[in-house]
Formats: C-alpha cells, structure tokens, sequence
C-alpha cells in the first residue's frame, strides 16, 4: 500500500504561481510514475503532468510551458511548480503514484482555484 499526502492548493490570481506538493509513504520501490492530474467540474479527471523515476516527464498540451514537475526521491516527493495561471486551471489537482506492477495510488485531492 503507498499512502499520499498533498500540500499547496489554494486560491491565486491569474498570471500568479503556486507550488503542489505530494509526499508517498508506504510500499514503495524504486521503480515508480509519479504525477498530477486534475478534475474540474462537469469534466473528465485529465493528466496534468508524470514524471518518472529515471526523471523523464509528460505534460498536457495545456501546460506545456508553465507547469514543471519535479521529484525528490530521497524524500518520495513529488512537485508541480504552476506559473503564469489561468482561469482554466481551476480544478481539484490529485496526486497520483503508479507502481512496478500498474497499480494506482491517489492523494485525496487539493483545490486550485484562479479567480480575481
């Protein structure tokens, strides 16, 4: 079992950044994708960005250029630096830990909200 913690959500004014983070505890071997995905209302949950244990990543088109991921292993945490929000950001952001054999872990969501 890989237990998740989230930290960072809130509420931000377009154009401003904020910084999700996400810690894993448990069972957790070496071999592991960590990421972010995110539900806004009426909609699908949708990736936002992976990142994997050798340090490749993958974003949405949507954030491609303000958003980075990034993960500290030692500490089995995972980040997502968000600059230069929009409105459409707003969503629940989840934390998600997959596994060597696949299995999905998720955090218990963090609300991001873009407003003025």
């Amino acid at each position: 079992q890989v237990q998740l913690v989230e930290s960072g959500g809130g509420l931000v004014q377009p154009g401003g950044s904020l910084r999700l983070s996400c810690e894993a505890s448990g069972s957790i071997f070496s071999m592991n994708v960590m990421g972010w995905y995110r539900q806004a209302p009426g909609k699908e949950r949708a990736l936002v960005a992976v990142i994997f244990s050798h340090g490749g990543t993958n974003y949405a088109s949507s954030v491609k250029g303000r958003f980075t991921i990034s993960r500290d292993n030692a500490l089995n945490t995972v980040y997502l630096q968000m600059n230069s929000l929009k409105s459409e950001d707003t969503a629940v952001y989840y934390c998600n830990f997959r596994d060597f054999n696949m299995r999905d872990y998720w955090g218990q969501g963090t609300q991001v909200t873009v407003s003025s």
